[in-house]
């Protein structure tokens, strides 16, 4: 004890106090006396002593609670309990191990702070608040509560006595498991003088402390010869003697005040163990380690081209003869060409409803804005300030009031927010628009009295709240309903700036709804940029057949036509459905100079243009084909040509463009006359597609994609193609990529999310050194393609279309055409398939889901599946994981009546898709399955037993219980077979049901009980060895459709000792493709005979089949139907349980033949 600098053998108590003060301490560790009464009773105790020793030994002046016997006798007994940083080996494992050491690499890759205890705000960790350790040493009993010692003047004689103590805090002193630091409660004794305080002031700047720091490193830069690192510990437990009787430190390291008992106490220890994880955690493998890692094929193509350059467009001219700005414009022609057309809407029947000029435009946005700015009020407060956003909710039949709303918002310097009408409560995607509203602080709906009459509406009459949507405040825009400005009034409207114009809504991959801003200055160069490359003029006529609320039919069709004073005749999707051929009228009729539609468009043009001779076309100077970044549009481009170039259609005119919310117009293809280059197409292997390579092939091949160039990027913008994956390196010339585009004309930011917006919208390309390509950052656009000759751009597909299945890349719009093209009118409705990715062992696996048309059977389904599948694989050489057939209108719809992908992806992972027909094809796409599992010989030190079941290793196998061994008595021989098992059960339970046939609507049509299977199984077998003269051992073919009749025959085959062979027989009005199939069977099985039903009998003779096979080669057909009533003289018995029972075949659904022989 001299280390401690106060011996206590100066000032020795006598031994009835001691052991006073020994059952004092025992009763406040027990809770049977409270802090206070011990302080009392400790005090009386001492009363006569303190006298004595003042002034005489400082060490006296802390708590000298037990005496030196005691200690001696404390320390010579070991503690038996647990270490508390130690691991209870029972729960132990390897596996695990190796998972937390991943963790805490990956923790340290990443750079991030490891988790740490958390400290209290009202426990300041200083010296001053430590108490110094007493003199007596730990308590055997680990739960017993410690008091906290107390701070005298005696310190300030000497220092010998702080010094030990103080070393050891800074070596973390084994008797402190604590991790934090501790202080003395507020409730427990006062603070030590301020001369004490300066003292330990002085200490602590002389070793430079720094006690403040959560969780205080005690091991560096301090004592060089301490190497002890103080243990984390993560539960509840008490302080060891010195550090504070009364004070617990919790599961985040947080001192507390607590007075428990024992009881209260061990059950603390009691929780502080380890807890046995659930059963099922020892048998969760770790994917990532044991699934096969797919190696690279050795053959596979790699790019070797040169390193793509930046492509840069033609320079944006600014013309000084036009509008300043796009209001500027609005202004300018609203005021000084008043009755110029601005735009025609049109109803259902293709009748002109409406055709707003440029005067009543400017007027009715005037007084929209004066209505947005000064009416609107909330507690006598303007509704709205300059920057809010407005949500824009009109149907796709009413462009002219959007355009009035939108230019309105723009003038009152509002931010318009574009949507589309909620019709129902649950429409697909309405949640996560809700989302956008609520992001982007959206408040007051602008619509129309049709359209607000026709939203959900509650109880109350208003219009309904949907789910995940901010409370609105729904204006209605209608010319009675909005206030006249004064004369002399005039929005103050900024239009060039960096401020946000519009926002535009996106729905990703994944289904959420993000929204691209866009600026003023980014818009009014959109203006230009498209005025330029498509060389509108005033006056000129276009037909737009796109929704004019987003993409280039807002582009086109709402700010560039007003820019350039064009008149847009507005074709709504309603109209598209009744007459397909609406726009090729309108364009005829208003001799249109350019029309905006897409491939899907072209294509119903098509297939209704029959008997239409009245059509000319030849005013058109662009047909913009606005989803020419679809690879699959060059086929409708190219039909569109042949069948209308006889009507005035030039092929210059075909204009396909690439665009995207974030990047607006990427590129676009311009006519000769406008300095655009000859059209190019590309033969692309799509075997070099799926590694990212460009190989051109020949169109002979089945393999191949036809891609058409979507022409040169936009004026004043420029272009390169990075890599998909990692850093934004450049791609070579042979390689596909993502295209990336650097221009004033594209979006900013997705407002709100700026870390995806920098992502996006702040890329810098690098090349193969890591240099940056340009000081100004590109956009990406989402799309997947490459510059071609002429720096012509072409797209092979999108990014939110990518499917990554092994190290191969798919898109999902070349899958849809490959399943299109097996039969597209046929069987899909309105060709309506939805193809994504789901992730399976860590890789992605594809859906296809299609609707089926009404009047299909389930047989039609099956074949048209397996022929999909063939098809895919032949192609794309890839399986597809499931693919689903529903019913005719029942996936989710998209605003223009397309599929809502992610909804319907949604709906798949839920279970909630209600398919009519599913063909689940695991075997032939998931390629990665875990590695074998391995038998270990023994149980190892990281296995631990639960129950019978060993755990901690991979389970190497499972085996169930083991069958009794009855082969040695007579009744085991008797019942050995299963055609014994039948007789016996003929002979005592001969009326008992086996088996019931219901048909499709759930009825009996007919039943099977013991004896009446065991009759039918003798006729087959006497049928067999009489009529078909068959030896045991013979195969016979079973061409049944399931039924008693299979059954029957099944089990007369192994009463004769023959082996059945079950067939599925070929389908009536399918012959030629299920017919080959049955013979292919028969042949490979070596079937001596063919046993099946009277109808299937006659089909397989048929004239029909005759064109399909060759019926003279059918070994012996047996009709089973009416055979005679006789008996088998003896049923065969096997004489091993090795014999062959039965053979059966499977077909793959890429036309693989199997067998298995049970």
């Amino acid at each position: 004890m001299a280390d401690r600098g106060c011996p206590l053998e100066a000032a020795p108590l006598p031994a009835e106090v001691l052991e006073s003060l020994a059952e004092l301490e025992l009763e406040l560790s027990e809770g049977d006396i409270t802090q206070k009464g011990y302080e009392k009773k400790r005090a009386k105790l001492l009363a006569r002593y303190i006298p004595l020793i003042q002034g005489v030994d400082p060490c006296l002046q802390t708590e000298n609670r037990i005496p030196g016997p005691l200690m001696t006798a404390a320390t010579s007994k070991p503690q038996k309990s647990r270490a508390t940083n130690s691991r209870d080996e029972r729960f132990r494992s390897d596996v695990h191990t190796e998972a937390v050491q991943a963790a805490l690499a990956k923790y340290k890759e990443r750079k991030m702070p490891m988790p740490s205890k958390r400290r209290s705000v009202l426990v300041h960790s200083s010296v001053e608040t430590y108490t110094p350790p007493d003199t007596s040493s730990a308590s055997e009993d680990e739960g017993s509560l410690r008091r906290p010692g107390r701070l005298t003047s005696a310190l300030l004689q000497s220092h010998s006595g702080i010094e030990p103590w103080l070393d050891r805090v800074i070596q973390g002193s084994s008797t402190s498991s604590s991790a934090s630091s501790t202080s003395s409660h507020p409730g427990g004794r006062p603070a030590a003088a301020p001369s004490t305080t300066t003292a330990l002031a002085g200490l602590t700047a002389h070793t430079h402390i720094d006690l403040h720091s959560a969780p205080p490193d005690v091991t560096t830069g301090l004592a060089e010869h301490s190497h002890y690192e103080r243990p984390q510990v993560a539960s509840v437990r008490g302080i060891p003697r010195g550090h504070g009787r009364n004070v617990l430190e919790t599961a985040d390291g947080v001192p507390v005040n607590s007075r428990v008992s024992s009881k209260i106490q061990q059950l603390l220890n009691t929780l502080k163990r380890p807890k046995r994880p659930p059963l099922k955690e020892f048998f969760v493998d770790d994917f990532e380690e044991l699934l096969e890692v797919q190696q690279p094929d050795p053959n596979q193509p790699k790019p070797e081209g040169d390193q793509m350059a930046v492509l840069k467009g033609e320079p944006l001219s600014v013309g000084t003869s036009g509008p300043p700005s796009l209001l500027a414009a609005l202004q300018l022609w609203g005021t000084t060409q008043p009755k110029a057309p601005c735009l025609t809407a049109l109803d259902t029947a293709g009748k002109a409803t409406c055709t707003l000029t440029y005067g009543k435009l400017w007027s009715r946005s005037l007084k929209l804005a004066y209505t947005l700015l000064n009416k609107l009020t909330s507690k006598n407060e303007p509704l709205l300030k300059p920057g809010d956003r407005v949500a824009l909710v009109f149907p796709n039949s009413d462009p002219v009031m959007f355009m009035v709303a939108f230019y309105g918002c723009l003038l009152a310097e509002l931010v318009p927010v574009p949507i589309e009408v909620p019709l129902t409560r649950k429409d697909a995607g309405s949640q996560q628009v809700g989302f956008l509203l609520g992001s982007c602080g959206v408040t007051l709906a602008l619509t129309t009295d049709a359209c607000q009459k026709g939203l959900p509406k509650a109880p109350t009459g208003e219009v309904a709240t949907f789910k995940g949507w901010p409370p609105l405040a729904w204006l209605v825009i209608d010319g009675k309903h909005l206030t006249k400005p004064p004369k002399d009034w005039y929005p103050l409207a900024q239009d060039t700036g960096s401020g946000t114009a519009y926002i535009e809504y996106k729905t990703s991959k994944e289904g959420s709804t993000v929204g691209v801003t866009v600026s003023h200055s980014s818009l009014l160069a959109q203006c230009r940029a498209l005025t330029q490359a498509c060389g509108y003029m005033e006056a000129e006529t276009l037909t737009n057949v796109l929704d004019f609320k987003r993409d280039a039919g807002l582009w086109h069709g709402v700010l560039t036509s007003v820019m350039n004073r064009m008149h847009v005749v507005s074709i709504p999707y309603a109209l598209m459905k009744v007459n397909p051929l609406s726009w090729i009228q309108k364009v005829c009729s208003y001799k249109a100079r350019a029309a905006l539609v897409k491939s899907r468009d072209m294509h119903w043009s098509l297939l209704a243009q029959r008997g239409q001779r009245d059509v000319c076309l030849s005013s058109l100077r662009m047909l913009i084909v606005a989803d020419g970044a679809n690879p699959w549009s060059i086929s409708s481009c190219d039909a569109f040509l042949n069948v209308f170039q006889s009507r005035g259609l030039r092929p210059e005119v075909i204009c396909p463009c690439a665009s995207s919310p974030e990047a607006l117009t990427v590129a676009i293809r311009r006519p000769p006359d406008l300095g655009g280059p000859p059209p190019r197409k590309a033969v692309l292997s799509m075997n070099g597609l799926s590694y990212g390579v460009i190989r051109v092939d020949t169109e002979e091949k089945l393999s191949v994609l036809t891609v058409q160039d979507v022409g040169q990027v936009m004026p004043g913008a420029s272009a390169c193609v990075v890599k998909v994956d990692g850093a934004p390196y450049l791609c070579k010339t042979d390689e596909i990529g993502e295209i990336c585009v650097n221009s004033i004309a594209t979006g900013t930011a997705y407002y709100g999310l700026l870390g995806i917006t920098k992502n996006i919208f702040e890329t810098v390309p690098v090349t193969a050194d890591g240099v940056p390509v340009s000081d100004r950052p590109f956009t990406r656009t989402g799309l997947l393609g490459f510059i071609g000759p002429d720096n012509l751009v072409f797209v092979v597909g999108k990014l939110d279309g990518l499917m990554v299945v092994g190290v191969r890349r798919h898109n999902a719009d070349d899958i849809v055409a490959t399943a299109l093209a097996v039969e597209p009118m046929k069987f899909v409705y309105r060709g309506r398939i939805a193809v994504f990715s789901v992730t399976v062992l860590h890789d992605d696996r594809i859906v296809l889901v299609a609707e089926q048309r009404p009047d299909a059977s389930e047989e039609d389904s099956f074949q048209w599946m397996s022929r999909v599948l063939q098809a895919i694989d032949s192609i794309h050489q890839v399986g597809v994981y499931c693919l689903a057939l529903v019913p005719a209108n029942t996936l989710p719809k998209a605003p223009l009546g397309g599929i809502h992908i992610s909804e319907t992806k949604q709906r798949f992972l839920e279970g909630m898709l209600h398919p009519c027909n599913v063909l689940m094809c695991p075997h032939t796409c998931v390629t990665n399955l875990p590695k074998p599992r391995q038998k270990q010989p023994e149980v190892g030190p990281a296995s631990m037993i639960v129950g019978n079941l060993v755990a901690g290793k991979r389970i190497a196998q499972a085996s169930g219980r083991e069958l009794a061994h009855l082969e040695d008595s007579d009744q085991a021989r008797k019942f050995l077979f299963l055609a014994d098992v039948l007789q016996w059960r003929a002979h005592t339970t001969p009326d008992h049901p086996l088996f019931l046939l219901l048909n499709a609507k759930g009825t009996v049509t007919s039943t099977a009980t013991c004896i009446q299977l065991h009759k039918r199984a003798e006729r087959v077998a006497a049928a067999l060895m009489e009529k078909g003269r068959l030896d045991a051992g013979d195969h016979v073919a079973l061409v049944y459709p399931p039924g008693v009749d299979l059954i029957a025959a099944f089990y007369g085959c192994l009463y004769c000792g023959c082996v059945p062979v079950t067939v599925r027989p070929p389908h009536p009005q399918n012959l030629g493709t299920t017919l080959p199939t049955v013979k292919m069977i028969v042949e490979v099985s070596k079937s001596a005979c063919v046993l099946s039903t009277q109808a299937i009998t006659r089909l397989l003779r048929s004239k029909e089949a005759a064109a399909a096979v060759d019926v003279r080669t059918w070994p012996t057909i047996l009709d089973t139907d009416d055979i005679p009533k006789k008996k088998v003289a003896s049923i065969f018995r096997p004489p091993s349980p090795d014999v062959l029972a039965y053979l059966d075949f499977s077909v793959s659904t890429t036309g693989i033949l199997a067998g298995v022989k049970p």
